[in-house]
């Protein structure tokens, strides 16, 4: 069987949900509040007698409905300042009508000078709020997108594009409403409310909310429901739907599983205008630097996908704060500083993603103990957190920030290496980066100590307790040639023994501490 058609141990209902941790961050909530959200909606699908052949669609619905939110993010900081707190604000307040047009008048160009907001507030007036509605709409066209991209089926599809709609018809698309709405999104419409609501007034703010906008915003049949059984439905989720997750698991393969990572990569990138590709980009290059300096295959893999998902965490950082064109402040400083501790936490629970997550966690550690989140230096960053580093910062070199302009290739070589010469990058790593960019320099790239691809293997085999004749059985080799490149090992590195040799790998990142 090919790498690419075998089980990658997840299934898309398990990706989605830890996506959708990432899209708490971006809307200002606690993680888990989509899923909170999810678990809501699913109890009172029970209860409004939703077939279970329409409730199936609830859950990637209910995953997705917030992630066009990230698209529009740009368009949303030039327009209301910091994108996290608009959205947290927005749980408050019914958006139609004169509240809603008070509640986006006041937070009209916030953070910015008063000539600034005058003239977002004047813009606003002047258009009726079509430049709003236009966000809308592309936010529900955006997320559909990905849906499609994540193969998921043409119910799911139209429900993601009437996620900003309204049972009064004053929602958007303008005039679609009431029994025309997919009774999977007036389910959500009730269930991300009131979840909000119930975290911070109890069952008697979100009973309120409920019956405030009963027939405006939400289905005069879901809120009945809900107000006849909100003790069952907001109750604390048990393992019933952790179970309900396992049974809708739809196995992904290696291939589907790098294209899905792909899809959630780019979406995760238009977060900032200036980063589009940025992850895809970084994701190449750390894979075949990777490959280069002849890591196991599943390593290669790994750092690959790490690659893909190491900006995960910036949807905990406002738009604002990554497109700063001067210093950031201490407060935002941290906020950066986090993202990195955000896209641990993120991928952290699913297996298939937890190594990759650790991994994508360390691109801006640094060798001398200089970078965040940990502070890790030296040993402690495995070779594939060294060539993810390197990568990362390659790549972002070569893209346009607010605060400078994009480096050419050879002004970004040179600042790699002047890193190199500074101990924050590995040397290996960040010249087996660039050579895969095409910027290598007469210096052939080898593992430590000038280590063969082969060699980087036995080496690693044997760290982890292989003797001789484990080593010839694996690579398939013989054992005299295994103890030929055990012996070049030693004279290479210097070690006299398997014990010296594996604090030669450790040192050098070759024996993944991740895997001890």
């Amino acid at each position: 069987m090919e790498l690419a058609d075998r089980d990658a141990g997840i299934g898309l209902a398990e990706l989605l949900a830890a996506f959708s941790l990432a899209t708490d961050l971006g809307l200002g909530q606690p993680m888990e509040h989509v899923l909170r959200s999810w678990r809501i909606a699913d109890r009172l699908a029970v209860h409004t007698g939703l077939p279970a052949e329409q409730r199936q669609a609830l859950f990637p619905v209910s995953m997705l409905a917030w992630v066009g939110c990230v698209a529009d993010s740009p368009e949303v900081a030039a327009t209301f300042g910091d994108d996290i707190a608009f959205r947290a604000d927005s749980y408050d307040v019914d958006l139609a009508g004169l509240a809603g047009f008070g509640f986006f008048l006041s937070h009209a160009g916030r953070g910015g000078p008063a000539w600034h907001r005058l003239r977002v507030v004047t813009t606003i007036l002047r258009s009726g709020g079509h430049r709003i509605v236009r966000g809308m709409q592309s936010h529900c066209l955006t997320t559909s997108v990905l849906a499609e991209r994540l193969g998921l089926g043409p119910d799911v599809v139209t429900a993601l594009r009437q996620f900003f709609t309204r049972w009064d018809g004053r929602g958007v698309p303008a005039g679609v409403g009431g029994a025309d709405i997919a009774p999977v999104v007036r389910l959500l419409h009730l269930a991300d409310v009131v979840e909000v609501r119930h975290r911070l007034g109890g069952i008697d703010g979100a009973l309120e909310v409920a019956r405030a906008r009963r027939g405006r915003q939400f289905a005069p049949d879901v809120v009945d429901a809900f107000l006849a059984h909100a003790p069952d439905v907001l109750a604390a989720a048990g393992d019933e739907h952790r179970d309900r997750l396992a049974a809708d698991r739809r196995p992904l393969t290696e291939g589907e599983l790098d294209t899905a990572l792909e899809a959630l990569a780019d979406f995760t990138d238009l977060r900032c205008s200036s980063r589009a590709g940025h992850s895809r980009g970084v994701a190449e290059l750390a894979g075949a630097a990777a490959r280069k300096l002849g890591l196991p295959a599943a390593d290669v893999v790994t750092t690959r996908r790490a690659g893909l998902l190491h900006d995960v965490g910036l949807h905990g950082v406002p738009t604002p704060v990554l497109d700063r064109p001067g210093p950031l402040s201490a407060t935002d400083w941290e906020r950066v500083r986090l993202s990195s501790y955000y896209t641990e936490r993120v991928l952290a629970r699913p297996a298939a993603l937890a190594r990759p997550g650790a991994i994508a966690a360390l691109a801006h550690e640094r060798m001398d103990g200089s970078g965040y989140h940990r502070g890790l230096a030296g040993a402690g960053l495995p070779m594939t957190g060294r060539v993810l580093a390197a990568a990362c910062a390659y790549r972002a070199m070569l893209e346009p920030r607010a605060h400078r302009a994009a480096l050419t290739d050879k002004q970004a070589a040179a600042a790699v290496r002047a890193e190199v010469r500074a101990g924050r990058f590995d040397g290996d790593a960040a010249e087996a980066v660039l050579a895969a960019a095409g910027n290598g320099g007469r210096r052939r790239v080898s593992g430590p100590a000038g280590l063969t691809p082969r060699e980087v293997e036995v080496l690693i085999l044997i760290s982890r307790g292989a003797q001789t004749g484990e080593v010839a059985e694996r690579l398939g080799v013989s054992r005299r040639t295994a103890g030929t490149h055990i012996e070049r090992i030693y004279t290479k590195t210097g070690a006299s023994s398997r014990a010296t040799a594996t604090l030669f790998a450790l040192r050098n990142g070759l024996l993944d501490p991740l895997d001890l």
